[in-house]
């Protein structure tokens, strides 16, 4: 067999013509990859997949809608994740076009495919096995696929009894809607509600009877085999298919006792320290004697915020500072209440800037909901502020929580603090916390409480560019 190898420069690729005049079916081999990478691959992949919130596992095919479509904006396209595993799965076709890009596992990887029509398969079923042609690939290799609608598909391991997953897919549909789709599936597309098994036709039943009977014979099939580095059938190439499928069942076996981990990281907006508070912040008519000041803002860029109430989404952000505290800042206050405790001075979960958020006292309320010493919403609500903060017996502060909406895309959100020493240990407790302050706990705290805000808030939420 490896006499007839031919040796090719460029991508090894395999074209099988369809019986209907239809989209030939088009495999390319991309890249050979390390050994016993594909089922090392394989396992990882296969564990984020099952996480996906979109994951089903049906029809020996388990996959994963990573992106779907939005017909408002003109997109018809759909991105899916699907895996093959040892079993292979059975039959089927799509009534759309299909393209994937895929990595098979450690032992390689059999592609079937069929072109006959459904008239030829109901004039005679065996037509379904005269057009049946089989693509042969290499283990642990990048390839891609790609083929019209209606051609019946199947993927299996390269030998029975292989104890190596076929392959993992990246697949684009590049039109959910495209092809001879039943009203009933269309319908689900539309909604949104589509999946890959859903969007699955399996073989008519004449078609599983005969092959129920009489079982493909792989050996009277005919068949391509794409390969790199060594000629398929030769020594060199089975004793590399060796190696590769020992190692990667170790490297698969590896990766699945390891919980598999992301990371997900972003340009956010920076927090920015101001000099002294703005000459609007009800934060300059508190404590005029004080012995320490600071103001910290975040601005928020986006577009269409003409119309925005200043008191709605500073509610937000006062939920914000209840229900998403910095884990570093919560560890900080765990230990600065059981340092002050026996002090008999004033203990909160909550950071110092806005623990008064938890306070009984129901004189003065904002939004009917949060305890304020003080509150100013500006005509045309385009500014809003409160003003927070309590007595201790070693200090008096006082901060102000503010949202101004500067322009249609542009709101500035701040967090001002000032405080006043009552006693010599206030000024050794504030010389001993002000670094931390300023440098962590007030920036940790605003950005938190904002990015919490974004996420509950109808009208930021739906703004592009939030933190830009």
């Amino acid at each position: 067999m490896a006499n007839l190898a031919e040796p090719i420069a460029t991508f090894p690729q395999a074209r099988i013509r369809s019986r209907v005049d239809g989209l030939p079916v088009e495999v390319f081999l991309i890249a050979q990859l390390g050994h016993g990478a594909g089922d090392r691959m394989f396992a990882e992949a296969t564990a984020r997949q099952r996480a996906h919130p979109h994951f089903i596992d049906e029809l020996d095919e388990p996959s994963a809608r990573l992106a779907g479509t939005d017909f408002d904006k003109g997109d018809a396209t759909a991105l899916y994740t699907f895996a093959v595993g040892p079993q292979g799965h059975p039959f089927h076709r799509h009534a759309g076009h299909r393209m994937f890009t895929a990595i098979t596992g450690s032992a390689g990887a059999l592609l079937r495919f069929s072109t006959a029509s459904d008239a030829q398969i109901a004039a005679n079923p065996r037509s379904f096995l005269d057009a049946l042609h089989h693509i042969r690939l290499p283990p642990d290799s990048l390839f891609t696929v790609r083929f019209g609608d209606g051609a019946w598909h199947q993927f299996a391991a390269p030998h029975p009894g292989s104890r190596h997953p076929v392959f993992f897919a990246l697949s684009c549909h590049t039109n959910e809607l495209g092809g001879s789709l039943p009203d009933a599936e269309r319908a689900r597309v539309l909604s949104g509600e589509a999946n890959l098994a859903s969007l699955t036709e399996l073989l008519p039943e004449p078609v599983r009877t005969l092959l129920a009977e009489r079982p493909i014979d792989d050996d009277t099939i005919p068949t391509m085999t794409l390969a790199f580095d060594a000629a398929p059938g030769s020594h060199r190439q089975r004793l590399c298919a060796g190696v590769r499928g020992m190692l990667g069942r170790i490297r698969g076996a590896v990766s699945g006792w390891r919980s598999p981990s992301g990371f997900i990281a972003g340009r956010r907006a920076r927090v920015v320290a101001l000099p002294a508070p703005p000459p609007h912040s009800l934060l300059q008519g508190e404590l005029t004697a004080f012995h320490h000041q600071d103001t910290f803002v975040l601005s928020v860029r986006g577009s269409g915020f003409l119309g925005l109430r200043a008191s709605r989404v500073l509610g937000d952000v006062l939920d914000g500072f209840l229900q998403q505290r910095p884990a570093g800042v919560s560890a900080l206050m765990t230990l600065r209440n059981v340092l002050v405790r026996p002090l008999r001075l004033r203990t909160s979960p909550l950071g110092c800037p806005v623990s008064s958020l938890l306070s009984p006292q129901r004189d003065q309320l904002f939004l009917d909901r949060f305890p304020v010493l003080a509150q100013r919403t500006d005509d045309g609500d385009r500014r809003s502020q409160v003003v927070l903060g309590a007595d201790d017996r070693h200090l008096v502060f006082r901060s102000c929580v503010g949202v101004d909406i500067v322009a249609d895309d542009r709101i500035d959100i701040s967090l001002g603090t000032r405080v006043r020493c009552s006693n010599l240990f206030g000024h050794a407790y504030l010389a001993l916390i002000d670094h931390v302050h300023r440098e962590y706990v007030a920036p940790a705290m605003l950005r938190a409480a904002v990015e919490k805000a974004a996420e509950h808030s109808e009208v930021l939420i739906a703004r592009d560019g939030l933190f830009a």
